[in-house]
């Protein structure tokens, strides 16, 4: 009796063991679930880094296979980086972002070619947009580097080596678009080409008075459009100062007087003020901007109106 009693003990320690090790196996029939979903990843914080040799020589973890997952990629996005092979997804980083909102990176890997997605969730755990964060190439004379910035900026960086020993840069710089739900380019500098300042708030409306672009040099800009609500304005603000200090701030200010407005949210302690004239604006930063700057420089100056141009908005650089 007692042989018979433990055998039915081990049998059913054995039926336990097999129920939890296929236990992951379920995930391809679950619903998307955001919380089970980030215990995947490993946390980081900004700035995060990643290179393509660091890509590649990481180890296969288990894979993401929950269908709605998948969606949230696109058919049209996954084609274009693995043509119609297979694709087996892993978890790499979770990066908590400002107000709430909290970022993935994770690997694609077919046979043929690897690339790392980064993909943005809301506070709520709702599904906001996916960039490609980087994407390796075949060729032996280039290196391929991408930065998630303490600002949530995303720099997708590419080195190529010359015959003759030296070496050409180029880089994409994209933000989060939250209203939009995607990422904009703002920034493109090739590597055989020139850099350009792309302004993401170009398109909207500039019908209120202060609405139109300040500045005087190429790469700073202080750009001000429509916001829907008619007591505020949209702004985009980005500047390259000579002691290589670079900075960036895109957002919703309130309008606090007739020539005055202040940018403040929730989760990020950066406030700054602008004031306008009619033909210029001063930008202050009043506290806490570190994380959309570097350490050097701050938010400050006074910026001359420019001429609207008579030809149709939407102007990939600022001239």
């Amino acid at each position: 009796m007692y042989k018979i009693g433990a055998l039915m003990l081990l049998v059913c320690l054995a039926a336990c063991r097999d129920k939890k090790t296929a236990q992951p196996r379920q995930e391809e029939g679950q619903a998307f679930d955001f919380s089970t979903f980030t215990d995947r990843f490993q946390k980081a914080a900004a700035p995060y880094q990643l290179t393509d040799t660091g890509l590649l020589a990481l180890r296969d973890t288990a894979s993401i296979r929950q269908p709605a997952f998948l969606a949230f990629l696109g058919d049209s996005a996954t084609t274009a980086l693995f043509g119609s092979a297979k694709v087996k997804y892993t978890p790499l980083a979770h990066i908590a972002g400002t107000g709430g909102s909290h970022y993935f990176v994770v690997r694609g890997a077919s046979a043929t070619r690897q690339a790392a997605l980064l993909l943005v969730f809301n506070r709520d755990g709702a599904f906001g947009g996916v960039l490609p964060f980087l994407l390796p190439d075949a060729n032996p004379a280039t290196s391929q580097s991408s930065l998630l910035d303490k600002a949530f900026s995303v720099t997708r960086n590419t080195v190529r080596r010359e015959p003759d020993g030296s070496s050409l840069e180029g880089k994409d710089v994209f933000v989060y678009n939250a209203d939009a739900k995607n990422f904009t380019l703002i920034m493109t500098d090739g590597l055989d080409e020139g850099s350009a300042l792309i302004n993401p708030i170009d398109t909207l409306g500039r019908k209120q008075p202060f609405s139109g672009d300040y500045g005087k040099e190429p790469n700073n800009l202080v750009s001000i459009r429509d916001a829907s609500n008619p007591k505020q304005i949209n702004f985009f603000i980005h500047f390259e100062k000579e002691n290589d200090c670079t900075g960036e701030l895109k957002g919703t200010a309130l309008l606090t007087s007739s020539r005055t407005a202040v940018f403040r949210q929730g989760g990020d302690p950066c406030n700054v003020e602008f004031t306008f004239s009619g033909s210029s604006v001063t930008i202050r930063e009043v506290e806490g901007c570190g994380s959309h700057r570097g350490v050097k420089c701050v938010f400050e100056g006074r910026f001359p109106k420019k001429k609207e141009a008579k030809a149709a908005h939407g102007t990939a650089s600022a001239k």
